[in-house]
């Protein structure tokens, strides 16, 4: 099935790279550490790629579905996960199916403050959002 990247052509072209050289170029952007995701649109069925930054957490992968710094709506990449949390993930030349989830509670503070100590930017963000900003978590799939 054909995969359609991000609209925004900063992205795509980011993920374009990424994919072309195993995240040799791509993987550290935007001073932080970037993954590939592949996602099924809710409605459309379709699938859908975007880069985005990330961390490590005991063996996870923690996302910021922050979208565009002034948006009062939750990415459409977050929506997708958040309909359908089986996802593909490229973390440089490593590809891996994980379950997406949104943390909540003191989870969901805890991470939220790992990832603004990695990327202050996601606190303006958060300052100029009416929302909560959600945190989501990849857990790997065991293939076995």
């Amino acid at each position: 099935m054909k995969v359609a990247d991000s609209p925004d052509p900063s992205v795509a072209e980011h993920v374009r790279r990424y994919l072309a050289t195993d995240g040799e170029s791509g993987y550290l952007e935007g001073g932080m550490t970037n993954l590939v995701l592949t996602h099924r649109g809710r409605t459309s069925g379709r699938l859908y790629r975007t880069g985005l930054f990330f961390g490590e957490d005991r063996g996870r992968y923690v996302l910021v579905a922050s979208g565009a710094a002034i948006t009062h709506t939750h990415p459409q990449w977050y929506l997708n996960v958040a309909a359908e949390p089986e996802v593909q993930v490229q973390i440089r030349g490593e590809r891996f199916t994980a379950r997406a989830r949104t943390a909540q509670g003191a989870e969901r503070e805890r991470l939220w403050n790992m990832m603004v100590e990695r990327a202050p930017v996601y606190r303006t963000y958060e300052a100029r959002t009416r929302r909560t900003i959600p945190v989501v978590v990849l857990e790997r799939v065991d293939a076995g």
